[in-house]
């Protein structure tokens, strides 16, 4: 049988047909292989831990078959429950494979204190971001009569009167009394000012 015939017979569809069936096999296989060993369509979700103990996270990834790290405790946040996870990564709703860390970090046990800071004589506008970057907050501001307008005269705390360097828990509101730039003048003390007392001992 001569090529060309050969070419037109149905035997070489046939075979060529086999052939094509063949790789298609392999290529299929291939991919399922493939997609066997690295999980795909098998991710999971991650949950979310916020407000979760140490040992309902444990728990709860076990279920997963994922696993956590601790990294360390923040400061202590009155929205959460103490011990209790305030941030992760990978954050919920995130797809990870099985057996993936999930790294978070937990609320400390209580508020942490830091001293108070000098802020007498210092302006309104130097006291607010010193007391922020201490973990302070601002509290009620008052006014009384000074030279200095918006000068820091006092530092107080549930009523209780500050100084440099006491201690105070974090988050704590820190009230401040300021100068309101005018200074209060007896008027007898005007009058013995313009008017020079006569001498004693005046004729």
């Amino acid at each position: 049988m001569s090529l060309r015939n050969y070419l037109k017979s149905k035997v070489f569809f046939t075979q060529l047909f086999i052939v094509f069936a063949i790789f298609a096999t392999l290529g299929y296989l291939f991919m399922h292989w493939l997609t066997f060993t690295t999980q795909h369509g098998n991710e999971i979700t991650v949950p979310d831990l916020s407000k979760l103990s140490e040992q309902q996270v444990e728990e709860r990834l076990d279920e997963l078959n994922l696993d956590y790290v601790l990294l360390d405790s923040v400061d202590y946040k009155k929205d959460y429950p103490k011990h209790s996870v305030v941030d992760q990564d990978p954050v919920a709703g995130a797809k990870v494979k099985e057996g993936r860390k999930i790294y978070i970090k937990i609320n400390s046990s209580g508020f942490t204190t830091v001293r108070v800071p000098d802020l007498i004589e210092k302006t309104y506008r130097q006291a607010v971001p010193t007391l922020k970057s201490l973990g302070l907050e601002e509290g009620t501001i008052t006014y009384k009569p000074y030279l200095g307008k918006d000068m820091v005269l006092e530092m107080h705390l549930n009523g209780k009167k500050l100084n440099p360097g006491d201690k105070v828990f974090k988050s704590s509101k820190i009230d401040l009394v300021l100068g309101d730039g005018n200074v209060g003048f007896d008027d007898t003390q005007l009058d013995s000012l313009a008017t020079p007392e006569t001498p004693v001992n005046a004729q």
